[in-house]
């Protein structure tokens, strides 16, 4: 079983849509039972008494116009057992990679998503942008690397 994290700022946006991409695209190749994908945030700002936002509305509006659903998701925030629980620990941008590591401490479980498309460059955070549409591109891009990468190294085929 390969254990995959996503993580952004609010895990109301970028992180969601990674995980429901990620799961669709599992699914699709029918890797199901091989996957456990779910995303957190680094930041407790969209928690409320214990209760996380649902994914932002342009975001979850960006996944359905591609036949993606994410109903029933809510924001949590990562803690440190994720690290222990998960095998892939996988950040938007460097402010999330560098709160992973003050949680985590150094690791190498902790990657930057477009890492695995080859690109430094951070998810556009769709939050500023609005840009809901350019997210989603970062986003596939770079989980279409990191298939790249985890076929490279034999770990699925």
């Amino acid at each position: 079983m390969i254990k995959v994290l996503f993580i952004c700022h609010g895990n109301i946006c970028r992180s969601p849509m990674a995980e429901f991409i990620m799961k669709d695209k599992v699914k699709k190749l029918g890797l199901e039972d091989s996957f456990e994908i779910a995303s957190a945030a680094t930041s407790s700002e969209e928690i409320w008494n214990g209760v996380g936002n649902p994914v932002y509305p342009a975001a979850k509006d960006e996944l359905k116009k591609h036949g993606i659903a994410c109903a029933g998701k809510r924001a949590r925030q990562m803690v440190k057992s994720d690290y222990d629980n998960y095998d892939y620990l996988i950040g938007m941008d460097d402010a999330n990679i560098r709160n992973m590591k003050n949680l985590f401490g150094e690791g190498e479980k902790i990657f930057k998503l477009l890492s695995f498309a080859g690109s430094d460059e951070s998810v556009s955070d769709p939050w500023y942008t609005d840009r809901f549409d350019t997210a989603y591109k970062d986003i596939n891009k770079g989980i279409d690397g990191f298939f790249e990468f985890l076929e490279d190294r034999n770990v699925i085929n």
